[in-house]
């Protein structure tokens, strides 16, 4: 996760919920992202970030069949979205993204839920993601999920002034799947 940026709303509203989601009153409901609901991802994108994903980040991402969800009000209003790729018995989680109206929610716990039980249901053993020093509220809430810092990449991520700001890799090892590893 990036550090935010203060937010103005989405320009769009986004794609209406599943059916568990779109009941009047109802809880939060789940989908996967597709095309179409880059313009909402996107809306909320630019207002979280100072150097958000672009369009063909996202393209990309749905191309290549990365697990994408999108987290929806009872209403279908777009609240959150990640997208995380796929490698062998690991997963990399590349963004997860709270529109900044929605922070403090709940939203990015519920988000990471659901990408933790698909790794345990794909057998992937390892969960992967880069985080800002300067996100200290993602950073608090992946050191609470049980992540722990393994590494730092040097000059990552591009922040304000033409600088660099270093990522922190973090990873969390998951219980192995019943019957041994993955792999076997």
């Amino acid at each position: 996760m990036r550090a935010p940026v203060r937010p103005e709303g989405a320009r769009q509203a986004a794609p209406r919920a599943d059916a568990a989601g779109a009941r009047q009153g109802g809880p939060p409901g789940a989908r996967p992202m597709t095309v179409q609901d880059l313009d909402a991802v996107l809306a909320i994108e630019i207002r979280a970030y100072d150097f958000p994903w672009t369009r063909g980040n996202f393209i990309d991402s749905l191309a290549a069949g990365y697990w994408t969800v999108l987290r929806l009000d009872a209403a279908g209003q777009l609240l959150a979205y990640a997208v995380a790729m796929p490698a062998l018995d690991e997963m990399h989680l590349l963004n997860l993204t709270v529109a900044p109206a929605h922070e403090g929610q709940g939203h990015a716990r519920a988000l990471l839920d659901a990408l933790q039980a698909h790794c345990r249901a794909q057998g992937i053993v390892t969960l992967w993601l880069e985080v800002r020093p300067s996100n200290e509220r993602a950073r608090r809430l992946y050191a609470r999920r049980g992540f722990r810092a393994v590494g730092l990449r040097r000059g990552y991520y591009p922040a304000p002034q033409g600088r660099r700001e270093d990522a922190i890799v973090m990873s969390l090892a998951l219980p192995a799947p019943e019957g041994g590893h993955a792999l076997d």
